[in-house]
Order: C-alpha cells, then sequence, then structure tokens
C-alpha cells in the first residue's frame, strides 16, 4: 500500500517508462483535519516503483497556478501519455474558484522529456464544457462545472488521439446526467470537443469519475467510479454504496451500456484503475482506499488481479 504519514493521497493515474511504473497521485496534508477539505488543496505528487508494491516517492509533478489561471485552486486528476517523439504528456483537470464556493473545471496539460520535470503548457487550458452538448455550471442543476479526469489514449486504428472526460449532460434528471465526455486530437496539443458517447438515462449516474476503457482478455471494459449519493434513484433504491463500476463496452469508444454497470467494489475504494503488470502480464486494478472503521483513509491499494466471472468483472482481494 502506498500511502504518506502527513498527508491524504487519492485520484491517481500510472506512467510505464519499460522499467519503472510511475505513479501521479493526488495528496493534500491532514493537518486540513477534514478529508472534504482536500480537494481545494490538492496538488500532484509522484513516485516510481518496479514491481507496482513498493513505491518511491519523488518530487513532485504539479502544483496549482498562481491566479489567474484555470488551475489557480487545484490540480486533479488526469492521465500521461507518449507522444511518437518521445514527449510525455501529462493531462490534468484545473480548478479555479465561482461564486458561493463552487469550482469551474478545465483540462489543460503539462509537458516532459523524461517523466519528472514537467511544464505547463502556454495554450492552457485546452478544453472546457461547451453548452451546447454538456452542462456548465449556469445551469443551477449540480454543485460544480463538472468537466474532468481526462484519459487520453491512442485511437485503434492509428488516427491521432482520443480523450474521455468526465462530464455531464445538459438535461436529464439530474443524478443521471453523468455521461462519457469526447474529444479528439491529432497531435495532442490541438484538441476537438464532441458530443458524449453516452447519454442520460434511468439506471444511470450524476457523474462517472475517473473514467478509462480496457481490453481486458479480448473484452472491452469501461471503468468508472460513482457513490451511491450522487447515483441515479433507481441505483440507490438497490441499497448501493457506491464505489468501482464496470460497463459493457463494444470497444475502446463503444458504445457504453451504463444502464447494465455493475459495481466492481463498494465504497471502501475508488477511483480504480486498470494496469498490465509487466511481470506476468496479467490485469491487475489498483485504487485507493477510501472508506475504513474511522472514516476517510486515503492510501493507494496494492495491486488486485482481476478476471473476467461471466459476463461481470470481478477482483481478488476487494
Amino acid at each position: 500500500m502506498f500511502s504518506l504519514p502527513d498527508s491524504w493521497v487519492w485520484d491517481f493515474w500510472f506512467a510505464d517508462d519499460g522499467d519503472r511504473y510511475h505513479l501521479f497521485f493526488l495528496y493534500a496534508s491532514r493537518a486540513l483535519r477534514d478529508p472534504e477539505a482536500r480537494h481545494y488543496r490538492a496538488s500532484i505528487g509522484h513516485a516510481v516503483s518496479t514491481d507496482l508494491v513498493s513505491w518511491t516517492r519523488i518530487e513532485d509533478a504539479l502544483v496549482r497556478a498562481d491566479a489567474p489561471a484555470f488551475d489557480d485552486l487545484a490540480t486533479w486528476t488526469g492521465s500521461v501519455v507518449r507522444h511518437p517523439d518521445g514527449t510525455w504528456f501529462l493531462f490534468y483537470t484545473g480548478s479555479t474558484p465561482a461564486p458561493e464556493g463552487k469550482n469551474v473545471q478545465r483540462i489543460g496539460y503539462a509537458t516532459s522529456q523524461d517523466l519528472l520535470t514537467w511544464q505547463r503548457a502556454p495554450e492552457n487550458p485546452v478544453l472546457s464544457a461547451d453548452p451546447r452538448w454538456y452542462e456548465t455550471l449556469d445551469a443551477g442543476v449540480w454543485h460544480d462545472e463538472a468537466f474532468r479526469d481526462p484519459w487520453v489514449f491512442a485511437d485503434p486504428d492509428g488516427d491521432g488521439w482520443h480523450m474521455l472526460i468526465t462530464a455531464r449532460a445538459g438535461s436529464g434528471e439530474p443524478f443521471e446526467r453523468g455521461v462519457v465526455g469526447h474529444a479528439v486530437s491529432a497531435d495532442l496539443r490541438h484538441w476537438e470537443l464532441r458530443p458524449a458517447l453516452t447519454v442520460p438515462g434511468p439506471r444511470g449516474f450524476g457523474q462517472l469519475e475517473v473514467i478509462q476503457v480496457e481490453v481486458v482478455d479480448a473484452r472491452p471494459v469501461l471503468l468508472f467510479s460513482c457513490l451511491a449519493e450522487h447515483a441515479s434513484a433507481d441505483r440507490r433504491a438497490t441499497g448501493t454504496t457506491g464505489g468501482i463500476w464496470a460497463a459493457p463496452a463494444g470497444g475502446p469508444l463503444g458504445p457504453f451500456d451504463i444502464a447494465a454497470a455493475e459495481p466492481v467494489t463498494d465504497d471502501r475504494f475508488y477511483s480504480g484503475r486498470l494496469i498490465r503488470r509487466r511481470s506476468d502480464d496479467r490485469w491487475v486494478l489498483i485504487a485507493f482506499h477510501n472508506r475504513g472503521e474511522q472514516g476517510f483513509v486515503g492510501a493507494i491499494s496494492d495491486p488486485m488481479p482481476v478476471a473476467w466471472d461471466g459476463k461481470h468483472l470481478s477482483v481478488s482481494g476487494s
């Protein structure tokens, strides 16, 4: 387990340079006392490992910028990919304050040649919620302008890059509006926002956090997280606590059947990431420890093997 004695650790993502795994994680000081206050004090830390179990913390990747900037409140969840020219791109969520204690989220990136020293892009932010397709703060429906957690991957057919985004549709029941936002790029630097890849509906969610799509043992799957408090009435009626969910996927770009999503864990774990372990070429799930006997935990789990149990993605050790 990866933990810090003086800070809470939660959302995270990986990069694999072929020799070491790089863990980028959100953290905030426990001196805040209230773990809910961590979100507005988040920085992006960095640790390295050769086995996904023993981690060595190194210099932080990013902290919030000086105002005014799109990330002058906090730097939140993202993903890392490598351009064919060798440049590493760290896409992340920038949060800036809005009236009444709310916030607006937009997406930017930083680049590095060695995964250690990062430079923000001068054109940040590169994406923000477009009211043609996505809910904005002006709608007055949600507690923030949800447009975050960029998951970036190369097009399977070699045609540029895709970004999946935690976003909300501009219509529908408030706790069913969570959608998979979508943007495309030819070069990782310039992005075109497109309509969402899913639509709101019954058995939906208010938000699909920390989206990831992978092909596990030849079967595509959409992974996301949502707690019961932000799930639809249909979901809450089942008594779910929420946690990490898996939804059937037709491929890396869908179609995604959100109504058929099933829990992979309960709310003891959150923000799960699938990663293929090099030592045995096996898929494992790593998540942060969310709920414990004393409340919020704030540490990152050891790898948990995953496998298909008929139509369901099951996790050992959850």
